[in-house]
């Protein structure tokens, strides 16, 4: 394909660019949401997917890397946090009672 044809048809390079970074930007918000309710629940689960989504935005270069680097912070306390959990109460929930 010439330049040209590539400019009408929106597949050049800057639109492929352009597409990744968004997915980049939508996966260290998606991992950072998922950090923060793996505090609460499902502890097991959404620390490391938010370990790795963090690690995949920055890989991809976010242009959120902050939020990126937080969504790996959170997902690893969510693993810390369940691992208190089992250890001080013999559960994998939170308890009221």
């Amino acid at each position: 394909m010439s330049p040209r044809t590539q400019a009408g048809t929106g597949t050049g390079p800057r639109t492929r660019t352009r597409t990744r970074t968004r997915d980049a930007d939508a996966m260290a918000v998606t991992a950072f949401v998922l950090g923060l309710v793996g505090l609460l629940v499902m502890n097991l689960l959404l620390g490391p997917v938010a370990v790795v989504l963090g690690a995949l935005a920055l890989y991809r270069r976010t242009t959120r890397p902050g939020r990126a680097r937080l969504a790996i912070a959170l997902g690893i306390t969510d693993v810390l946090v369940l691992v208190c959990l089992v250890t001080a109460d013999g559960t994998w929930s939170w308890s009221l009672t």
